[in-house]
């Protein structure tokens, strides 16, 4: 173990020249410089795409980019605010891969990406990462936190992973959104075998099914709404009675578990306990608005599936477009209110960005990836996070006039930490070892830092234990130790200067080059420590430094 009082001040002089803005404009041709044809091979599999020129340019010139830029310009002109500058290309590739992958680029993407001078890059590299595995993987498990939470709940009947493994395999297939969530509400069978199933077994409370919690759970998680209160009373804030909540819930209550798995009861009717009868109020299924909406299926849910995924029900496309901002931006668009908790549409003229990018998603066949393509080119998230020069930071409106600085996830942390150990790109297809090393650490580090759950949208604070885990924990020592098989051993064998130490070491880790101050700083510290113990420290400064655990 280090000792810790030398390293706590080399980090406090390191952080006061460290800012949150990246301010190099290209990668430093130092470590690893030249990527050979099999690692180009490696990557273009790792991308799955061929296309990802034309798509890049689709992009850009779409309509609804250009709409949703003069919106974004009517809300700052209104405010009378000044946006921000652009952020540089490694800052917004930075974003992109914690946005998609839960990290940061490797060095041997960032290689890559110097590499790649063509125009549009970013739009390019942002299909890249979607149509790598890693972009399923992680977005599943995003996604899911809204649909399941994060409990285990009943073992025998309810499976998380197959549901994550199962929703896994909708976005590799890049399955339509309204298909994904009607198998969700509709599925029948056997939980561990058809993972969708899993959204309503995840309602069992002990041995009885809770149509009121899955019920709450289908409203906010696809309609962005709260009607969590009506299941007792009408809503005291909002135009939701409890008899629509009753109505809604209805069409629930026939599940049931049988010998063939999950299945519906059709002679059961939802049945609620006021007190006023002996037998209770039997509540036929309902909807609170367009009753035209419901299918003619038989089945109770298939109907609902239908109402909550209609063309016109324009609720379901704008709760989408501003969960998956949210997921992009570490905050939903709508930055007063949680993710789930929208006004009724046509209520807030300064949500209209919703409308046009929910119009869009629906228009183009309800395509997740398309969304997030949309998303990425626009203004809001291409802009800096450093406030203009006239503008009084104190007073910044939420008009995403200036990109938002948010702490990272806890397993995004982990999970960058772990990859700035490593020169190659932690994916499927690194070494059974380092997979193992990754699963197993990110798992105990989450458990001690602390997994903010389905509310992970929220602004939360940083605490003290969590800071002391990225000093002191042992994880800490094993990714900054010399060993000659991650980077730190790797840089101080190959690159040959300091100056070259340097500026490797924060490309694995900031996804930049140090500024003059910062190369001057350190190189007195390298005469001063010797190479090896240099590396050590500078990699356990750059984990604790304000500048790694948060987006910007």
């Amino acid at each position: 173990m280090k000792i810790l009082v030398r390293p706590m001040m080399i980090a406090l002089a390191v952080i006061g020249v460290t800012t949150l803005a990246v301010r190099s404009s290209a990668v430093p041709h130092t470590f690893e410089r030249n990527v050979t044809d099999v690692e180009k091979d490696r990557a273009s599999d790792r991308s799955g795409t061929t296309s990802s020129n034309s798509t890049a340019k689709s992009i850009a010139e779409a309509p609804v980019v250009a709409a949703a830029n003069a919106e974004l310009a009517r809300l700052w002109e209104a405010d009378g605010s000044v946006r921000a500058g652009e952020a540089s290309d490694l800052t917004l590739l930075r974003r992109l891969s914690l946005a998609l992958h839960g990290t940061i680029p490797s060095l041997e993407e960032l290689r890559l990406f110097e590499q790649d001078t063509a125009p549009d890059r970013i739009n390019r590299w942002c299909e890249r990462l979607l149509n790598d595995n890693r972009f399923d993987d992680y977005f599943a498990e995003r996604l899911a936190r809204g649909y399941v939470g994060t409990e285990g709940g009943r073992f025998l009947i309810y499976r998380r992973d197959r549901f994550i493994s199962w929703l896994t395999q909708q976005l590799r297939t890049n399955r339509p959104y309204d298909e994904i969530v009607s198998a969700m509400i509709s599925g029948t069978g056997v939980w561990t075998g058809q993972g969708e199933v899993n959204f309503l077994t995840s309602g069992f409370d002990d041995n009885d099914f809770d149509p009121n919690k899955i019920t709450a759970r289908s409203v906010r998680a696809f309609l962005g709404q709260r009607m969590d209160c009506a299941q007792c009373h009408d809503h005291p804030f909002d135009r939701w009675k409890q008899s629509e909540f009753e109505g809604l819930a209805a069409h629930f209550a026939q599940v049931q578990i049988s010998l063939v798995g999950l299945t519906d009861d059709k002679t059961k009717e939802h049945v609620i306990d006021d007190g006023t009868t002996e037998d209770g109020r039997a509540v036929a299924p309902s909807v609170p608005f367009h009753p035209e909406w419901l299918s003619e299926s038989e089945s109770r849910r298939e109907q609902l599936a239908a109402w909550i995924t209609h063309p016109e029900n324009v609720r379901f496309e704008r709760a989408t477009a501003n969960r998956i901002w949210g997921l992009l931006f570490g905050r939903p668009f709508a930055t007063d209110r949680p993710v789930d908790d929208l006004p009724d549409p046509g209520t807030d003229p300064r949500l209209a960005m919703l409308d046009l990018l929910g119009e869009d998603f629906r228009k183009k066949g309800y395509d997740l990836k398309r969304l997030i393509r949309v998303i990425v080119a626009t203004d809001a998230f291409r802009m800096s996070s450093i406030p203009p020069e006239t503008q009084n930071v104190e007073g910044i409106p939420d008009n995403w006039s200036v990109f938002p600085l948010v702490r990272l996830r806890p397993e995004q942390v982990i999970g960058s930490m772990i990859q700035a150990n490593n020169i190659r790109t932690v994916d499927q297809n690194s070494h059974l070892f380092v997979r193992a090393l990754k699963f197993f650490r990110a798992n105990d580090f989450v458990d001690e830092f602390g997994d903010p759950g389905a509310e992970e949208l929220q602004a939360r604070a940083g605490t003290i234990p969590q800071a002391l885990l990225r000093m002191n924990g042992e994880l800490s020592r094993e990714l900054t130790s010399m060993n000659p098989f991650f980077a730190p051993g790797r840089i101080a064998a190959i690159a040959p200067t300091p100056e070259m130490q340097i500026e490797t070491v924060y490309l694995c880790s900031l996804t930049r080059k140090p500024t003059p101050q910062e190369r001057r700083y350190f190189e007195t510290m390298f005469q001063e420590s010797g190479t090896g113990t240099a590396i050590e420290d500078l990699f356990w400064i750059m984990f604790n430094s304000p500048e790694f655990s948060w987006n910007h």
